[in-house]
Formats: C-alpha cells, sequence, structure tokens
C-alpha cells in the first residue's frame, strides 16, 4: 500500500489537484486498491474551503473527476499515516517543517523531484500566476513520474 499525502499552501489548488490528478492516474492503471491519496495545507488560511473554481475547471477540462473536498492543515499526526508527503514548492517546506517532527520530516519531497529531469523547482502556483494550465501540467508531469517510481518498487 502506497499512502501519498499532496501538501501546498492554502490546499484550495494545487495540493488538492494533485490529489485528483493522482487518484486519476491510479483508476486508469487498475491500481486504486493499492493508493491511498489525500491532500492539505500548512496553513489555516482558506480551511474548510473547497476546491477553488478556476481549479475545478481545469480539472474538468482535462477529464479529471473530483469529489468534494473541503482544506484543512496537516499536522504531525495525520503525516504519521503516510508514507510520502510531496509539497509544492519550498516555502511548503519552510513551513512544514514548523509543524513535522523530525522523523516525519524525512518523507517530504518536492514535487517536481519526480518530473523528468528531477529537478527540485517549485510548481508553478496559480494563486499567484492566474495559469492554472502550466500548474495542471506540472502537477501532472510530476504525478507521473511519482507513479512509475511507486510501480518499479
Amino acid at each position: 500500500m502506497h499512502r501519498l499525502l499532496f501538501v501546498c499552501h492554502g490546499n484550495i489548488c494545487r495540493s488538492p489537484m494533485a490529489e485528483f490528478i493522482m487518484k486519476e492516474l491510479v483508476r486508469r492503471e487498475g491500481l486504486s486498491d493499492e493508493f491511498v491519496i489525500d491532500s492539505a495545507a500548512v496553513s489555516y488560511e482558506e480551511q474548510g474551503n473547497g476546491l477553488y473554481p478556476p481549479a475545478r475547471r481545469t480539472l474538468n477540462a482535462h477529464g479529471i473527476p473530483f469529489s468534494d473536498h473541503r482544506a484543512h492543515r496537516t499536522d504531525d499526526a495525520e503525516a504519521s499515516q503516510f508514507d510520502l508527503i510531496i509539497i509544492m514548492d519550498s516555502s511548503n517546506r519552510h513551513l512544514i517543517s514548523r509543524l513535522l517532527s523530525p522523523e516525519n520530516m524525512k518523507k517530504v519531497h518536492m514535487m517536481m523531484e519526480y518530473a523528468p529531469g528531477g529537478r527540485s523547482r517549485d510548481v508553478s502556483d496559480p494563486w499567484y500566476t492566474g495559469d492554472f494550465e502550466t500548474t495542471y501540467n506540472d502537477i501532472l508531469s510530476g504525478c507521473r513520474g511519482l507513479l512509475e517510481r511507486l510501480k518499479s518498487e
């Protein structure tokens, strides 16, 4: 069983997009029973809010199904339930380091580490750029690479 937690700042754009993209990739491979996939935030700013409308539209445009989502901030207890914690940018790393134990911090990786080339760059943040398509492509690339790595383990 692979247990994945995707994390971004508010849990209304990037991390839930990653959650639903990864769930769909896993479903298409017939591996849904082998994965637990969720998402969370490093802040309380969007606590209880749903998926941001432009993120929903982008997922719809690419045929990625999604379910009801409510933003929440992660904590050390939640992180303990996951094998990998995938963050979207260096700011997330700084903030999550204040929430998690050193043991759980060992599970934290940047999303783009899994994209072709394995670079540790940030996933484009559409909250500031308004460019949800670039964000979608970054996340899709990272999720595909992550899934291929996990399938080969």
